[in-house]
């Protein structure tokens, strides 16, 4: 019988933790219910105890994503199991994941507590998350620099305490393939009580190792398999969902393992992380990669025109990415629009499928043709947006190689018409000085990046803006065939955020 290894997505978790990210309930939400099409076997929804908002957030997945298990990060301290076990309530398979720190580096500069501390402190945390529920996770975190003995003697106390997985973290990337390897197989092998739980890994990729620790990791029995969307995370990351899944589904014949994973959502699970964080994929980025289906090569093309599998060991398709790129134009009705975005796997509630046919509409009037991606960056943009508390309704710029750009804007905040100008030291500078001046609101552009959804020179384009506001960073996105009117619209969502961020879509 083919064994089969779980997938445990620690994206909202993990991936959050990428530096420059910050996600709010609603888009937390939006990438757990794309997850749940994904058909991960475990959502590790955030750290309750970490903010108010990670909380609620945490609550949200747990009542309305049904399927997978809903993981909730804790220390090894009560304060934190009973705050993840009250976020957690509402989940149909909910699931405590606690840690403690089990090297010596860690226990002697960050805990400060010896080898038996730690193993009490496991064992009453993993007690406690049980008085809450069945399923519980443990994991001793830097166990790859962890005595091994130690090691034997924490995971079995753990187990004897009620985990139902143990986890085996390379906390900071630094096993190699073959170490890993040989940790996990003397775990399996020393541990007495292993047969009792799951055995899962978490592997990051300070050196660039964590999808292959995680594959050797496979090899040698475990049964679940922790990683993010794009390979988020700490530092350089976690490993790939997406690599190791079409790892395990391209190598079946030497894997031989099965998993639930959809992997026709991939693609567009992969699209709508980096929308939604704005963090880009770089174009050679195995499997979701722009270039992951190029061919520029003259004999590649031609090996690929006679017999596709001649250089491609997928399929664009395997991961839902369509091959047909022209879609609709500016003639287009409804229905072809409505039965276009189910072909690309969308299904839309009446109120948002008419706000993006509204959206295609205003695009096609601009541009001759509206590819597939046009319709995708549409409907992501769409769905995570707040209600927007900013508004702005028109602006004007001047600028040229030997004037002072000015700008001018008119905002409706909250059903108030407040009008503004200023000048920069370009268009760009001068828009966002006067809707800061017009919004009252005094923020900080750390980040402005720029790039075109499609080709042509009628491409759409994508502005995001990361703002900094009281030290905390907001993300914001507009997409417009003008890019001026795509950067006032990113620069207007950030601050909307932060209007959020205080409260009731508010200024204080």
């Amino acid at each position: 019988m083919t064994r089969k290894v779980e997938i445990f997505d620690t994206t909202l978790r993990d991936g959050e933790q990428t530096p420059g990210i910050s996600l709010n309930a609603k888009e937390k939400l939006e990438i757990a219910k794309q997850l749940e099409k994904l058909s991960v076997d475990v959502i590790e929804a955030g750290f309750p105890i970490a903010s108010n908002g990670d909380f609620s957030a945490v609550k949200a997945i747990a009542e309305e994503v049904r399927g997978p298990i809903i993981a909730g990060l804790a220390r090894a301290t009560s304060k934190d199991i009973d705050r993840a076990a009250e976020a957690l309530k509402p989940a149909e398979r909910p699931r405590i994941h606690t840690f403690i720190a089990s090297s010596p580096i860690h226990m002697k500069y960050k805990l400060k507590m010896t080898e038996d501390e730690v193993l009490e402190a496991a064992v009453a945390a993993v007690k406690r998350a049980k008085s809450y529920v069945e399923d519980v996770e443990f994991s001793a975190e830097d166990a790859s620099r962890s005595d091994i003995e130690f090691l034997c003697r924490l995971y079995s106390e753990a187990i004897k305490a009620g985990a139902t997985v143990i986890n085996i973290p390379d906390t900071v990337g630094y096993a190699t393939p073959r170490e890993f390897a040989n940790l996990v197989t003397t775990l399996m092998e020393r541990v007495p009580e292993i047969d009792k739980a799951k055995v899962s890994v978490h592997c990051h990729d300070d050196l660039g190792m964590a999808v292959a620790n995680s594959l050797e990791a496979v090899l040698c029995g475990v049964t679940q398999i922790e990683c993010a969307v794009n390979g988020l995370g700490e530092r350089a990351g976690n490993a790939a969902l997406e690599e190791i899944v079409m790892a395990l589904n391209t190598r079946k014949d030497f894997y031989k393992v099965e998993h639930s994973i959809n992997t026709r959502q991939i693609y567009r699970t992969s699209k709508l992380v980096s929308t939604i964080t704005g963090i880009a994929i770089q174009p050679n980025k195995a499997v979701v990669g722009a270039n992951a289906f190029a061919h520029e090569a003259g004999i590649h093309q031609h090996g690929v025109l006679a017999e596709k599998s001649t250089y491609e060991i997928m399929t664009p398709e395997s991961i839902g990415l369509a091959t047909n790129t022209l879609v609709l134009g500016k003639h287009s009705g409804r229905h072809a629009f409505a039965e276009r975005l189910k072909e690309l796997g969308y299904e839309l509630p009446q109120d948002e499928l008419d706000k993006a046919f509204e959206r295609f509409k205003e695009l096609a009037d601009k541009k001759k043709e509206v590819t597939d991606l046009d319709i995708e960056a549409i409907v992501e943009d769409q769905a995570v947006k707040l209600p927007q508390s900013i508004e702005v309704e028109c602006f004007q710029v001047s600028t040229g190689n030997k004037a002072m750009a000015t700008a001018s804007v008119r905002v409706n905040i909250n059903g108030e018409i407040v009008e503004e100008a200023a000048t920069g030291s370009g268009p760009i500078d001068a828009l966002y000085r006067a809707l800061e001046r017009a919004c009252n609101i005094d923020c900080k552009l750390v980040d402005y990046s720029i790039k075109s959804v499609t080709g042509g020179k009628d491409a759409l384009g994508e502005v995001t803006v990361k703002v900094d506001k009281d030290g905390k960073i907001f993300l914001g996105r507009g997409l417009s065939t003008d890019i001026i009117e795509a950067s006032v619209m990113a620069y207007a969502n950030a601050m909307n955020k932060t209007l959020w961020n205080n409260g009731n879509g508010k200024s204080s």
